[in-house]
């Protein structure tokens, strides 16, 4: 039985996300399930992954090297924005993998080390991610609705603080991928896959986990945004610089939502089966497989959205997207269409960017 486990476990793999699960229950009725492949997974799947690559490589790494270089007043949410794009340019480097894997079926030819490292990673991304999320909305709801009372809160000290117990937290949360991740082989074909060797107590693991890293951040952040919003209706002194920047956050933040919502709810399910806490028809379960494996590359995707949504939203990244664009492409295809990018270029005043500054000055700003 053990053998006809990680099999039957290796197949079904094709028509789940690359980093989810395999079970050895013995006593299990999903033994009665034929195993049907998601139609065309091994063609569609490999372009999806490929382009969140480059875009969310290229995008994410422009990020970080325009806050970086970023100058006069600082803002608290800089870090954030920073540490949200670190963590997703380092995801977005597994995606080579598993597009490769995806387009052989799943079957993995890199090896145990990398195997074990490309869960982790994913983990500590989509833990990483919704952590500092949380952070930017607590920021931001400290900066509108409690500011008389947070200044000794919103320091540099105490969102550097919060950085690294977000990356502490992601890290312990990502140590079960370590320990169960694996690479198993056909020994009737041959063929490796990289899977996880799940027990019960692992399936609980996962669901607690996705209980603190999912459940809770997304109500803190409803929370933050619904006090937020109730404090803007009732006071019109708000400018739109305050307006324009809680636009950009709140897009970011839905975006991530609508990303990893639907996957981790249709998680949840795929848990409560394995742990016979519900039943499933073998219809049902591979239906269930196939929107585990959709919804997962929306999930993925989320890694390179938001450089667009920068693009989009603000006005100084997209000036900045477009002159490095056409330094970087002087030839005849931009000719008569080159705009005036010249250092004089400034926002307007009721105009809010995250990545540029007005102020001369030095420092942190707190807003």
């Amino acid at each position: 039985m053990e053998n006809q486990s990680q099999v039957y476990w290796a197949d079904q793999t094709t028509t789940y996300d690359p980093y989810e699960d395999t079970t050895d229950y013995e006593d299990s009725d999903i033994w009665d399930c034929q195993d049907e492949k998601l139609p065309h997974g091994n063609i569609y799947l490999p372009i999806l992954y490929s382009v969140s690559f480059f875009v969310g490589f290229l995008g994410n790494i422009f990020v970080i090297v325009l806050m970086v270089r970023k100058q006069g007043t600082r803002r608290l949410v800089d870090t954030f924005v920073i540490n949200l794009a670190l963590a997703d340019l380092v995801f977005v480097c597994t995606l080579p993998l598993w597009s490769v894997t995806a387009a052989l079926d799943n079957q993995w030819h890199f090896g145990n080390a990398l195997c074990k490292m490309s869960s982790f990673v994913i983990m500590v991304n989509r833990c990483s991610s919704i952590l500092f999320l949380a952070g930017m909305s607590v920021d931001r709801y400290l900066a509108i609705v409690k500011l008389l009372d947070s200044r000794c809160v919103r320091t540099r000290k105490c969102v550097l603080t919060t950085c690294a117990a977000v990356w502490a937290v992601s890290f312990l949360m990502g140590i079960p991928s370590l320990i169960y991740r694996k690479v198993w082989t056909d020994k009737d074909t041959g063929s490796t896959y990289c899977m996880e060797d799940m027990k019960p107590e692992a399936s609980i693991i996962k669901l607690v986990s996705l209980l603190f890293t999912f459940v809770l951040p997304l109500f803190t952040i409803l929370f933050c945004y619904c006090s937020i919003l109730v404090r803007l209706s009732t006071h019109v002194y708000q400018g739109k610089r305050t307006k324009n920047s809680l636009k950009i956050i709140f897009t970011i933040i839905a975006a991530f939502i609508c990303s990893w919502l639907p996957f981790n709810l249709l998680s949840a399910i795929f848990l409560f089966s394995k742990l016979e806490w519900t039943a499933l028809s073998c219809s049902t379960t591979t239906a269930l497989k196939w929107s585990l494996t959709v919804t997962a590359c929306f999930a993925f995707m989320n890694s390179c959205v938001n450089p667009i949504i920068y693009i989009f939203l603000d006005r100084y990244f997209r000036y900045q997207v477009l002159k490095n664009t056409f330094a970087f492409f002087p030839g005849a295809a931009f000719k008569g269409r080159r705009p005036s990018l010249g250092s004089s270029f400034s926002l307007p005043n009721d105009s809010f960017s995250i990545f540029s500054s007005k102020s001369k000055s030095t420092g942190m700003s707190t807003y």
